[in-house]
C-alpha cells in the first residue's frame, strides 16, 4: 500500500504530481475549487484543525505538504510599498498545524519567506529553464540539492523579453503555454500554472519522503 500524503493549500496540483511520480497517494484540500486538480479532492479550509487532525475526520495520512499562500512574501508584493501587508502571514499559523500532528510534513514557499531554508531547489537543477526557486522547510532531512548552473537565460512568460526569448527558441505560439510544458504542468491553466510547484521538486522530495518512511516501518518490525 502506498503512503498517504495529505496536500493542504494543493492549487491545481502542481506539488501533488511530483508526490505520485515519486510513489505517493495524494489527497489534496483548498478553500477554492479546483477542476484540474489530477487527484483525489475536497474542498475546505486548509487552516481548520480537523484536517490535521486527520483521525478525526477517518482518514489516515502519513505524512503532510502545505503551500501556504505566497502573496505576503513575494518579490511582486514587496516591490510595492505596503502592498505585502494586505495578504496574510500564514506560514506561522501553518507551521503550528503540522507541528501539533507529530507527523512527518513539508512546508514550501517563496524565498525569503519565514519558511526555514532546509532545501532550496531551482528548475535548473531539474534541467527546466524556468527558474521558479523555492525553499522547503521540514522535519525530516531533505538531503542535498542537486547541482545547478544559471548559465542558460531563464524562461519567463510574464515580461516581454521573457516572451521574446521563448519564441525565439521554440518559435511561433503561445509563450505561456510552452513555459507550462517546461515546468512540467501542461494540465494547468495558464493563471494556475504561474501559481504552480515544478513537479520535479516534490519528485526529488518524495523519494525522500519515502525512504524516511520506509525507515520507520523498518524501526517498528
Amino acid at each position: 500500500m502506498k503512503p498517504r500524503l495529505l496536500d493542504l493549500f494543493c492549487g491545481a496540483g502542481g506539488a501533488a504530481m511530483g508526490y505520485s511520480r515519486a510513489g505517493v497517494e495524494v489527497v489534496g484540500v483548498d478553500i477554492n475549487p479546483q477542476p484540474n486538480y489530477p487527484f483525489e479532492f475536497i474542498q475546505g479550509d486548509a487552516l481548520d484543525p480537523a484536517w490535521v487532525s486527520y483521525s478525526d475526520r477517518g482518514e489516515v495520512f502519513d505524512a503532510i505538504h502545505a503551500s501556504p499562500p505566497c502573496q505576503r512574501y513575494s518579490s511582486m508584493s514587496n516591490c510595492r510599498p505596503g502592498l505585502s501587508e494586505t495578504y496574510p502571514d500564514l506560514v506561522g499559523p501553518v507551521r503550528g498545524l503540522l507541528e501539533a500532528t507529530g507527523l512527518p510534513y513539508v512546508i514550501e514557499n517563496v524565498p525569503r519567506s519565514p519558511v526555514r531554508p532546509d532545501l532550496i531547489l531551482c528548475g535548473c537543477m531539474f534541467g527546466m529553464r524556468s527558474r521558479r526557486p523555492r525553499w522547503f522547510e521540514s522535519n525530516i532531512g531533505l538531503g542535498v540539492a542537486p547541482l545547478h548552473s544559471h548559465g542558460s537565460p531563464a524562461f519567463n512568460p510574464q515580461n516581454v523579453k521573457g516572451r521574446k526569448r521563448i519564441r525565439e527558441e521554440f518559435g511561433a505560439g503561445d509563450p505561456d503555454k510552452m513555459w507550462r510544458k517546461d515546468v512540467g504542468v501542461e494540465w494547468m491553466t495558464r493563471a494556475e500554472g504561474r501559481e504552480s510547484i515544478p513537479p520535479a521538486y516534490t519528485e526529488f522530495i518524495g523519494t525522500q519522503l519515502l525512504t524516511f518512511l520506509d525507515s520507520l516501518s523498518g524501526a517498528a518490525e
